[in-house]
Formats: C-alpha cells, sequence, structure tokens
C-alpha cells in the first residue's frame, strides 16, 4: 500500500483537494465539530455519540483503533481548492476483518484462493461498532450534497490509488448508501433488532402492545432475572467513577475473552470515555451479596440509546436480557429517546419487543472479477434478509389488533 498523500476529486462545480490524514486529532476538535451530527451542543435532533471528536480520537489514542491493532488511520479530509473546510470520512486501512460485525471473511478467502491479496482493505467505519449513522460527514449547508458526492468518489480513487483490493462502507445510513452505490460500491444489507418508542408512558405501556402470552413471560422472565437478591444500578455522568470501570473492564474482558478471544477495548479507553463523555454514557450494573457481578455499556445519542458491551462473572438466568434490553427500554422511555439499538445479531431479541430492522453497507472491489462475483452474491443475499426481516415481523410478539 503506497503512502497517504493529496488526491484530486473533480465535482460539476469544480476542484476539491482531498488529503488523506492518520490520525483525527489532524482536524483538530473545532473542524471535526463543525461536521453535521457530531456535537452535542450543534446537533439538535441527529447527535450520534460515536461520530464525536471525542469518540474516536478515543480510540486512536487509547491504544484500540492505531497500526499496531491493523487499523491505522486514512481518514479524508476534504476542502475547496482555497482550504475551506467541507468534509470528512473516518477511514481506516485494515489488515484484517476483526471488529467490523459485517463479515467479508468469505470473499477475503475466495480472492487470495484465485491468487490475490485481499488485504490491506480500507474501512470507512466506527471500529468495534455496529451502531448505523453519518459516515460521509459535512459541514452544513448548501454544499453538504455536493461533498458527500466527492467524499464517495475521493474514497473510491483513494482504494484505486494506493494499492488495496477494496473500500468497505459499513452500517451506513440509506441516503448515504444510495450516494456511494451511485459511484459504483455494491449495495449489502443484513439485521439487526431496535425497539422503538411509540410515545410510552412507562414500561406497562409498552408490554400493553404485546400478546397476553408474551406479556406474562417478559413479567415473569424480569422477576426471575432478580430473583437471586440482585439489584440494578443505572449510571451515568458523574455518577461513574474509576472504580465502576475497573468493575465494568473485568466483566468485559471476562466475557469479551471467551466470545472473541482478545477483547478490542483497553483499560484506558473506558478511563477516557469516563473523563471525556460521561453524560453521553449509561451503565447498567448488576449488584449481588455486596459486589457488581454483571453490567452493560450504553451510549446516548440525541434521540437513540445505543447498547454497546456486556460482561459478567457470574452466571444468573436472564440477567443478560435485564441488564441489556429490559434496562435499555427502561431508560429509553424515562429519557424519551425514540429507538434502541442493541446491537449486531440476536433474534433472542424479538421476544423482549425489538423488531427487526435492515441495516446497510456499500463496498467497492476494485478487481473486476471479484467485484462481478460479489455483485452476485449480494443479489442473492439481500433477498434472503427481506424475506427473513417479513418473516419475523409477521412472528414478532405484538398485538395483532
Amino acid at each position: 500500500m503506497s503512502n497517504a498523500s493529496d488526491v484530486g476529486a473533480t465535482s460539476a462545480d469544480g476542484g476539491y483537494a482531498v488529503r488523506v490524514v492518520s490520525s483525527i486529532s489532524e482536524f483538530g476538535r473545532d473542524d471535526w465539530n463543525a461536521l453535521s451530527g457530531t456535537s452535542r451542543a450543534d446537533a439538535g435532533s441527529s447527535y450520534n455519540p460515536f461520530i464525536s471528536f471525542d469518540f474516536l480520537s478515543i480510540l486512536e489514542e487509547s491504544g484500540c483503533a492505531v497500526r499496531k491493532t491493523g487499523w491505522q488511520g486514512h481518514h479524508l479530509r476534504l476542502e475547496t481548492a482555497d482550504g475551506t473546510f467541507l468534509g470528512a470520512l473516518a477511514c481506516y486501512a485494515k489488515s484484517h476483518s476483526q471488529g467490523e460485525y459485517v463479515f467479508d471473511h468469505g470473499w477475503a478467502d475466495a480472492f487470495e484462493r484465485a491468487g490475490g491479496r485481499y488485504y490491506p482493505k480500507l474501512q470507512a467505519s466506527i471500529p468495534f461498532t455496529p451502531a448505523t449513522g453519518p459516515r460521509l460527514l459535512a459541514v452544513p449547508g448548501a454544499t453538504a450534497p455536493a461533498t458527500k458526492a466527492a467524499l464517495a468518489t475521493a474514497l473510491r480513487s483513494v482504494a484505486e490509488g494506493v494499492g488495496v483490493s477494496s473500500a468497505h462502507v459499513t452500517f451506513a445510513e440509506t441516503d448515504e448508501v444510495d450516494i456511494l452505490e451511485g459511484t459504483g460500491f455494491l449495495r449489502r444489507t443484513d439485521q439487526q433488532f431496535h425497539f422503538f418508542n411509540e410515545d410510552f408512558g412507562s414500561y406497562d405501556d409498552f408490554l400493553g402492545t404485546l400478546a397476553s402470552r408474551k406479556r406474562k413471560a417478559l413479567k415473569k422472565e424480569r422477576r426471575e432475572a432478580l430473583a437471586d437478591g440482585i439489584s440494578i444500578e443505572r449510571l451515568t455522568g458523574k455518577d461513574i467513577t474509576e472504580a465502576h470501570w475497573d468493575d465494568f473492564f473485568a466483566f468485559y474482558m471476562d466475557t469479551g475473552g471467551r466470545k472473541w478471544g482478545r477483547p478490542y477495548l483497553t483499560r484506558t479507553f473506558f478511563s477516557l470515555i469516563g473523563e471525556r463523555m460521561a453524560d453521553d454514557v449509561l451503565l447498567v450494573m448488576a449488584r449481588r451479596g455486596g459486589r457488581y457481578i454483571a453490567g452493560a455499556i450504553n451510549f446516548i445519542g440525541s434521540d437513540t440509546l445505543y447498547g454497546r458491551n456486556w460482561g459478567c462473572i457470574e452466571d444468573h438466568p436472564f440477567l443478560h436480557f435485564e441488564v441489556c434490553y429490559h434496562q435499555a427500554i427502561d431508560f429509553a422511555i424515562e429519557r424519551k429517546l425514540r429507538v434502541v439499538e442493541a446491537g449486531a445479531q440476536g433474534e433472542h431479541k424479538l421476544a423482549r419487543g425489538y423488531r427487526p430492522v435492515t441495516t446497510q453497507s456499500a463496498h467497492y472491489i476494485v478487481h473486476p472479477g471479484l467485484r462481478r462475483a460479489v455483485a452476485e452474491y449480494l443479489e442473492r443475499e439481500r433477498r434472503e434478509v427481506a424475506q427473513i426481516g417479513e418473516y419475523l415481523e409477521e412472528h414478532g410478539p405484538f398485538r395483532r389488533d
């Protein structure tokens, strides 16, 4: 892969300068916060904590998303010819496909068996975060649509110019995938399960939308989750201490080590999140016998609660569901948040009132032969995802009336 450098992208309105930079810190906080949705103070109803300057810089500063871990910053900065900042794309040169949640291992294996070299590749995403959000980031205003189109074109040009096999934009918003598809990217769909708050006044109001049998099952499940003397605490802001992060990190390492082999996030990451983003965090902790035994971390957007990591050091029936899903619904209703995104995969969420939702990504494959093969595969996969989504929606726990 060649070194990062300035590349050119052209629009109908004239030339753009696109620079590739190795760290989010090279943008500067003020420039980054000028982008739509990146700052709670300026974003209004569209704030997404994962595209904030703090979150992305913490991933780098804590050693989570760096060259050593296979996440070399390769971020795109778009400017006018005279240097006016217009937009950005958080992007990484990857030497593997870990921590992405949109799986392309089969593509890599097939290409390498055919004599190709799949890695390195470019990954435009939020590391270790399967949450939908903006990827083509633009300064708000009349130029924003052209900026997003220019970023899509620039990403393709960079992929072709630096010697990678492909560029991937994952968990993107639908309008952005439309733009990327028009630039030659391939559309891919997958499925998650989200809770939608229909202006519920309480958890009981939500239960009222479920079939009687499902209501009874969830009430029993929540009772049994706390039956062994377990209590739940919800912490946010200044109430979260380093001692809480110590306990939560122990849960994360224990469960993450069994699930992934090597957890992605460092202890420093959580300290920095607590220092700079505590108001964006909901930490749900379960206590038994005078000590914490399990917990889940969530991030709070302007209208969405994003469930992220869970861990435990004791196993109790239904405790995972209580800490991760039911408590998230309680919090969303209390805070009048519109959506709970509970992370990747998990059809078990359906029975707990989460609905199937289609997620989208876009993929540019440089090699024509691999691109054709992937395009054919994705066409079949999209049909299957749509069919499964329709089936799951039809067989959900909600009342039919």
